[in-house]
C-alpha cells in the first residue's frame, strides 16, 4: 500500500493515492500508460540494466584509455622492449574488447530508444567473440594492468551470456521461476484431491 497522499508520475502529472491504491494499481495507471508502446518487443531485458552495464563499460573503458595511453608514447630510456610489446598487444585487445562491450550495449539502448528495429540488432548487433589474453605477455605487466585486463574479460563474459539468453529469447527459465512453477502445480494438485 502507498503511504503518501500523491505521488508524481512519470511525465510531471500528479495522481491523487490513498491508503487503499496498491503499487500495482499506480503503476498501471501511471506507468504502464508511458511504457506500453516500448514493452510490444519480445525482449526481456530491462533499460535499467543496460543502463547500468553502460555506466560500468564507461567507467572500465576510460580506465583501459588511461592505462594503455602510455603505448601511445616513444619509448622511455631504460625501458623493456618487450614490456612496450606487451602493453602494446595486450592494450589493443583490451580496447577492442571494450570497444564491442559497448557497441553492444550502445545497440541495445538504441533498440529500446526505438532507433533500431529487434530485427535489425539480431542480424547486425551480435557481440564478437573475445580474444584472450596471452599468459607470457601477461606476465610481464603490472598486478594492476593484469587486473584490469581480466574485469574487461569479466564484464566481456556477462555481457556474452546476456547476449546469448538474449537470441534464444530467454528460453531457459530460472531456477526460481522453476521452483515456483512446481509449487504452483502442487498446490493445485492437492486442491483438486480435496
Amino acid at each position: 500500500m502507498v503511504s503518501k497522499s500523491a505521488i508524481l508520475c512519470p511525465g510531471g502529472t500528479e495522481a491523487k493515492i490513498t491508503w487503499k491504491v496498491t503499487i500495482g494499481e499506480w503503476r498501471a495507471r501511471c506507468v504502464q500508460p508511458i511504457l506500453r508502446p516500448r514493452m510490444s518487443r519480445t525482449t526481456n531485458l530491462s533499460r535499467p540494466i543496460i543502463e547500468a552495464l553502460y555506466t560500468e563499460a564507461l567507467v572500465l573503458a576510460d580506465e583501459v584509455r588511461a592505462v594503455f595511453a602510455a603505448g601511445t608514447r616513444g619509448p622511455q630510456i631504460g625501458e623493456d622492449t618487450y614490456v612496450r610489446l606487451a602493453l602494446s598487444t595486450e592494450g589493443l585487445k583490451t580496447t577492442t574488447r571494450m570497444m564491442h562491450v559497448l557497441a553492444w550495449l550502445l545497440n541495445q539502448r538504441a533498440l529500446f530508444q526505438g532507433e533500431l528495429s529487434e530485427n535489425q540488432v539480431r542480424l547486425h548487433g551480435a557481440l564478437p567473440p573475445d580474444r584472450g589474453s596471452d599468459e607470457c605477455q601477461l606476465a610481464l605487466l603490472e598486478p594492476e594492468t593484469r587486473e584490469l585486463i581480466a574485469d574487461t574479460e569479466r564484464l566481456h563474459q556477462r555481457i556474452a551470456r546476456l547476449d546469448e539468453a538474449w537470441r534464444q529469447h530467454f528460453a531457459m527459465t530460472s531456477p526460481v521461476r522453476a521452483f515456483q512453477d512446481r509449487i504452483g502445480r502442487e498446490f493445485g494438485r492437492v486442491r483438486d484431491i480435496g
